[in-house]
């Protein structure tokens, strides 16, 4: 049996990523930041990214199936390159890339009709759930404009631990305690996410920010549905309805164009 609650699971995670995390930065020769306001924009970040974006996500997945929720949150890129177009240091965007993000917009409206006309979740977990890029992607754009004095790995380390915090808190005021049920599955999905999905999916992350502009950032999204759909299929013996599969198509068709786009001549600015 796997019972996880979503806010204590997802702060219990965030905290051991965190520790590992502090400790291989620490032996590289990472530091705590040098500026006190560094601080105070590590908590907005993580706050945003791994407390808005993926504590919602780990939420609205207890309703809606890993494949459409992967899908979902697959829009992330398309938020990203959007978002990163405003403000003084906003990156332009070609007539292709506003093409792939009106696109990818329709496949999410396809795909989220087709789960609520087969009543797979309720409507607020998908509000959640849509809601969920647009907090990751608005915390990734923060992040890029407001660099912080420590090395990749230290600010990943950091993010972690204060989502940590915050979730094993709302967690434990919740009572979630009395529903987390321990189990061979239970261990291994903990170990699997702190490990892999937060100190090297999200150490990397942290990385990109500031390697690559808003738009080619977001191409991370488009590996996630195909690893969902595939494990989903698998393990949790899901599947995709005709409706869910055109929207599939349709968000991760607009990935690949805002990819593409990305790497031509700036024409217009969003």
């Amino acid at each position: 049996m796997l019972a996880l609650p979503p806010a204590l699971f997802a702060g219990v995670r965030f905290l051991i990523a965190g520790a590992l995390m502090f400790g291989y930065a620490w032996l590289r020769g990472g530091r705590l930041p040098a500026a006190r306001g560094d601080y105070a924009n590590l908590a907005v970040v993580s706050l945003l990214m791994l407390v808005g974006g993926n504590g919602l996500v780990t939420w609205s997945e207890q309703w809606i199936e890993s494949n459409q929720a992967a899908l979902i949150v697959a829009t992330s890129a398309l938020w990203i390159a959007w978002i990163g177009t405003w403000g003084a240091q906003g990156e332009g965007l070609t007539r292709w890339t506003v093409l792939g993000l009106l696109l990818g917009f329709g496949g999410v409206a396809v795909l989220v009709g087709a789960g609520l006309s087969l009543r797979s979740g309720p409507p607020l977990a998908y509000l959640t759930l849509s809601l969920a890029p647009v907090l990751w992607a608005i915390g990734t754009i923060r992040s890029r404009r407001k660099p912080v004095s420590c090395t990749p790995a230290m600010n990943a380390a950091l993010q972690m631990l204060v989502a940590g915090v915050v979730l094993t808190a709302l967690g434990l005021a919740l009572g979630e305690p009395a529903r987390w049920v321990w189990s061979r599955d239970a261990l291994f999905a903990l170990g699997y996410l702190a490990v892999l999905g937060s100190c090297l999916a999200f150490g990397a992350y942290v990385w990109l920010v500031h390697e690559v502009t808003p738009a080619r950032l977001g191409t991370y999204a488009y590996v996630n549905p195909a690893v969902a759909v595939v494990l989903g299929w698998w393990i949790l013996d899901e599947r995709l309805t005709p409706v869910q599969g055109l929207g599939t198509a349709v968000i991760l068709a607009s990935v690949v164009l805002v990819t593409w786009a990305s790497r031509r001549p700036v024409a217009v600015r969003a």
